[in-house]
């Protein structure tokens, strides 16, 4: 049960809440009321860590008065402009600042409103691209085991978290799945990145040999997956990645929702890698998460790939009503203007070091299985309850929130990301606060 809430002043039953066990949270919901900094405050009045960045968004901290006063200033000015055939001068401004800070190639930006329309537009693109190169064979698409891709019908089949599919039956066809890299066996307790699993990028060659390569269009996975809490890719597995793609004609996509925008102490994964996809999907951290906003970055090759055909024939019959919205505009462009003027991109590798020390100084609590970490993420995975998976990391974060810290669970595991603006007493009181959750639930 949740201690802090304030009895009968909500009404619970109209929403229907997403990602959320809506009859177990009712019965004690877990409110926040405003949020400044690094800290949510709940409808008591407690002050509440932010350990996950909102929901991985919130990379420059809460309550950004800059953002808000650009997205006012923009709803007074322009509202709403088409974004068929029509344009506004924010949406141009917005995508050249993106190209300026993104991995080098990948200068052409599509807007989406959220991660799972960036990662539909990104596969999409990329069975575009094939057909208008005369390759409309290629049709097929390879996710990962484990791999979060949004919720959208691509985005679900090419995902491989068993639960986000099992009850959607009709999904897309033609959809394979590499193995995913966790390997508690070998890599218990890694640090940065693990050094057993690079071959593991050679699934890939199996799925060409089943297939042949001439059918398949992409493939999508997230350089460091976030949703199943925290998956560092083995040393070498990106780069091999890159290399069988490229052998066999096959496009490459990073779904950077989680880890754009310097989760990792770089822009984006593609940079702390070393390794540029052919496409690259992003949203989140684009506007600190306070405006629905997504992109789509695509090199010169897939883009003037589909520049083809008369100049007046649409390119790419793919689009949202809300693409390049002028308040996200206004929202993106202010919050680049704060990690430019904060140097919040890289500001993550001054103190990642610290935090995964923090991280696996809670080696050794009771059922502590695992502990990873990457740039300036996270996760510690406990060991389940006979035949109750989850149930412990349930209670672990009930605590957490009721002793003032947020995460995100992942069954009996915890992913934890702050905000970039932390400090060490921050990472110190959220590491206090989980060890001690873990003592007494364990």
């Amino acid at each position: 049960m949740t201690l802090h809430q304030i009895p009968n002043t909500i009404k619970t039953d109209s929403y229907w809440m997403p990602f959320t066990a809506n009859r177990q949270f009712k019965k004690a919901p877990r409110l926040f009321s405003s949020a400044e900094g690094m800290y949510y405050t709940s409808v008591d009045g407690r002050q509440v860590i932010d350990g996950s960045a909102g929901l991985w968004c919130v990379n420059a901290g809460h309550g950004r008065k800059q953002i808000a006063a650009a997205v006012e200033r923009q709803l007074m000015t322009l509202d709403f402009a088409p974004s068929f055939q029509m344009g506004h001068p924010l949406a141009f401004d917005f995508a050249e600042r993106l190209a300026e800070i993104a991995p080098k190639g990948l200068d052409r930006v599509f807007f989406t409103n959220s991660g799972s329309e960036s990662v539909d537009t990104a596969l999409k693109i990329a069975l575009a691209y094939h057909r208008a190169n005369g390759q409309a064979s290629r049709t097929r698409l390879i996710g990962r085991e484990r791999g979060y891709h949004g919720v959208g019908f691509g985005g679900t089949s090419v995902g491989g978290m068993v639960a986000n599919r099992r009850a959607f039956t009709t999904l897309l066809p033609g959809v394979d799945h590499i193995r995913h890299t966790h390997d508690l066996t070998r890599n218990a307790f890694a640090k940065d990145q693990p050094e057993h699993g690079a071959e593991l990028a050679d699934d890939l060659e199996r799925l060409v040999a089943l297939h042949g390569a001439e059918t398949i269009a992409a493939v999508i996975v997230e350089p460091v997956p976030g949703s199943t809490a925290v998956l560092p890719p083995p040393k070498g597995y990106l780069q091999r990645l890159r290399e069988i793609c490229d052998k066999h004609g096959i496009l490459l996509i990073f779904d950077e929702v989680i880890t754009g925008f310097g989760r990792l102490g770089t822009p984006f994964a593609a940079n702390f890698f070393g390794v540029t996809p052919d496409l690259m999907t992003t949203a989140k951290g684009i506007t600190n998460g306070t405006i629905p906003c997504g992109a789509v970055f695509a090199s010169r090759k897939v883009h003037d790939g589909l520049m083809v055909g008369p100049e007046s024939q649409i390119e790419l019959f793919h689009g949202y009503t809300y693409s390049a919205h002028p308040t996200a505009c206004a929202a993106g462009i202010a919050t680049l203007d704060i990690y430019k003027d904060e140097g919040l991109l890289t500001r993550g590798a001054s103190i990642a070091e610290y935090w995964r020390d923090a991280l696996h100084s809670l080696k050794g609590l009771p059922n502590v299985v695992d502990i990873r970490n990457c740039g300036l993420m996270g996760a510690v995975e406990l060991a389940p309850r006979d035949g109750v998976v989850g149930a412990r990391g349930y209670d672990v974060m009930v605590d957490c929130f009721n002793t003032g810290l947020y995460l995100r669970m992942s069954g009996d595991s915890f992913a934890m990301s702050p905000p970039l603006i932390v400090e060490k007493s921050h990472i110190d009181q959220m590491m206090s606060i989980l060890g001690d959750a873990i003592k007494k639930v364990a």
